[in-house]
């Protein structure tokens, strides 16, 4: 259904005006609501999927479907590993045990800082690997000490690392070369829009760097090679989860507060930091039980505390969920849980009880462990370079840098891909990498309902809604002077429709000067956003969601602006007048897409502050865009220069 031109609504007594109330919707609903059902749907299908599996090789044909999407979406390892060339930089002698200080290479000019805890006597010995969390002293945070005392004090090796953006081993340094931000999960979610764009996670580094810990542990000839194990908290935890499910040597593994499932967190706190979200795995079926069912019948015990805010309730159930399958192969007693009470974190009790089932398995001792008060050491006893940071080497790369020397390998390969293909194929390309349907903003039957009015001195300001299928709907400001000299203007803005809707504002320029102007709250903006968005990282929750369904939100508010596309035409004072579009910052990119992808319905595209390519955004530091403008995996088939091509010669202006 078509709406009324204005000209006839404004004729309508039923309308009601308001003073500047530009509100559109009367129960605003976010659209992380949207996702939220979206993925409740897709964790019902894998719970069906995970009762069909009976036998042990229907159970291996799933742990290899997992692993396979797994590595997919993380991003292609190394085909080679490099020379670890690692150095010990300091010797602690301690009653029992001595900590070395070490520093090995993750990939070429990429370290990985390192303590490494060994008991004295004749070896060889287990050897754990000690995962960080979310701390900003990383490997020498009290916790992560205890780890390795509790592993060293009762006859094992524990290797304490530095993921990145912790520790040594700050991705982003300010002049001074001291990390830049006091947050380690900023660093995170900063490394993980590079990382987005050319198909890798923040995820890849930190899995890559515990299997290269492993590499270093069995190099050394103190270490029993078919003895290995791993343990963390919260992001270490993380780190745990994902190496344990990935790299076979693990034999033994303890995530601590991290492990719960997908409804669970969704229900709660949502989605956390870059390296937690793999691109589409809700929607394949990928939850956190699988990281335990991925190992299984490997010994693996959870460890979690009744008040963290990842949900308890969740850490039970997918512990059922792995018992069942570890069960199905025999093995039943090789996976559990530990609950301890308090917050996030890891209690005494848990730790004893963490060392306990390391060696059990590792040592074949099933003997109790006692919790015992551990002393932790100063920080900086256990600093492994000069300066307290590899990046400040001017041969180390970053993160950063390792993006972008992919970026540049994809730019080749993209290249040759356009000069081989069509403008029609190429179309194409964009559609299926952000998610949009050729029909998608052409056959859907839509409507527009009037909302309200604002009547302003020159102009006047009509509230719609704006419906299609199944979408939800979209919230529409129009613009409309009183007389109409231009082609109607479509609006793109990060803050949504109301962000520069006052008087003086831009839109309202562009209506003096005789534009009718549609705005728009593309799904997750103005009402129906969620919270507002951070200068560094966007609409970051939002973003996540959609992330773990596989769908792109770039995508999603492409089909929004092509819809309200269809709906504003009817403003047009000359049928069959093409609409302009204006795209402000990052909004920009959804209109460019949207005029790549249909640009029989665009007459002009301009962009002011928008960025002009993605690819010099992956070698950025500090990236100009937030996560909510990222595509994955985008720079193998097009960059934002080349959706211009598809747009057309002279169509698209960047204002200064």
């Amino acid at each position: 259904m078509r709406t009324l031109p204005l000209a006839l609504v404004l004729l309508l007594t039923s309308v009601a005006w308001s003073q500047d109330d530009l509100r559109c919707l009367e129960n605003p609903q976010p659209y992380y609501s949207v996702l939220q059902q979206r993925a409740y749907e897709a964790l019902d299908r894998r719970s069906e999927a995970l009762k069909a599996l009976q036998s042990p090789e229907d159970i291996r044909a799933y742990q290899q479907r997992q692993r396979e999407f797994f590595l997919q979406k993380i991003g292609e390892f190394p085909a080679e590993k490099c020379p670890l060339n690692a150095v010990t930089t300091r010797v602690i002698e301690e009653d029992g045990y001595r900590i070395e200080n070490v520093i090995f290479d993750s990939r070429p000019h990429h370290r990985i800082t390192a303590n490494l805890y060994l008991p004295k006597g004749k070896g060889p010995f287990a050897g754990v690997v000690v995962a960080s969390g979310h701390s900003r002293t990383a490997k020498t945070a009290d916790y992560n000490q205890r780890f390795a005392l509790m592993m060293v004090r009762n006859g094992m090796a524990a290797l304490c690392i530095d993921p990145i953006g912790q520790g040594e081993r700050s991705q982003i340094l300010n002049e001074e070369h001291h990390n830049q931000f006091s947050g380690t999960t900023t660093e995170h979610f900063l490394v993980g829009v590079g990382s987005i764009l050319v198909g890798r996670n923040t995820a890849h580094y930190e899995i890559w760097d515990g299997m290269r810990a492993i590499d270093y542990l069995v190099s050394r000839p103190e270490i029993d090679p078919d003895k290995i194990g791993m343990t963390g908290c919260s992001g270490g935890g993380t780190q745990t989860s994902y190496v344990m499910a990935l790299d076979d040597r693990v034999k033994c593994a303890a995530p601590s507060c991290y492990i719960t499932t997908f409804r669970d967190l969704v229900e709660t706190i949502g989605p956390q930091d870059s390296e937690q979200n793999i691109f589409g795995q809700i929607e394949f079926g990928m939850d956190h039980p699988d990281y335990l069912i991925m190992r299984a019948p490997r010994p693996t015990i959870m460890s979690a505390t009744n008040d963290d805010f990842f949900p308890i309730a969740g850490s039970w159930d997918a512990l059922r969920e792995a018992k069942q399958i570890y069960g199905r192969l025999g093995y039943p007693e090789r996976v559990d849980l530990v609950e301890g009470d308090g917050k996030h974190g890891v209690p005494p009790q848990n730790l004893a009880t963490i060392g306990h089932w390391m060696r059990r398995w590792l040592l074949n001792n099933d003997e109790a462990l006692p919790a015992v008060e551990l002393k932790d050491r100063p920080a900086e006893d256990l600093l492994c370079t000069e300066s307290g940071q590899v990046l400040s080497d001017p041969e180390e790369q970053s993160v950063s840098d390792l993006n972008a020397a992919l970026a540049a390998e994809l730019f080749k390969k993209r290249k040759q891909l356009w000069e081989t293909s069509s403008v029609d194929e190429m179309r194409s390309h964009v559609r299926a990498r952000i998610g949009v349907s050729p029909k998608a903003g052409v056959t859907e039957m839509f409507s527009g309902d009037i909302a309200g009015l604002v009547q302003r001195d020159e102009y006047t300001i009509a509230k719609y809604v704006v419906r299609w299928d199944a979408a939800p709907p979209v919230p529409v400001l129009v613009f409309r002077p009183k007389k109409v000299t231009r082609p109607v203007c479509l609006y793109l803005h990060p803050d949504g429709k109301e962000a520069v809707a006052g008087a003086g504002s831009e839109i309202e320029e562009l209506v003096k000067s005789g534009a009718t102007v549609v705005a728009i709250d593309l799904s997750g903006q103005g009402e129906t956003a969620r919270e507002k968005r951070t200068d560094l990282h966007g609409d970051w929750k939002t973003f996540y969601l959609s992330y773990l369904l596989g769908e792109s939100l770039v995508g999603t508010r492409v089909v929004d602006t092509l819809m309200v596309a269809r709906f504003a035409a009817a403003f047009a004072t000359v049928e069959g007048q093409k609409l302009d579009i204006l795209g402000v910052g990052e909004a920009g990119i959804v209109a460019l897409h949207a005029a790549a992808i249909a640009p029989e319905q665009f007459g002009h595209v301009r962009l002011k502050e928008t960025p002009a390519d993605w690819t010099s955004i992956v070698s950025e530091p500090i990236p100009s865009i937030g996560l909510d403008y990222t595509v994955h995996g985008v720079l193998e088939e097009y960059d934002l220069p080349d959706l211009e091509k598809l747009i057309g010669e002279g169509k698209v202006e960047r204002l200064k």
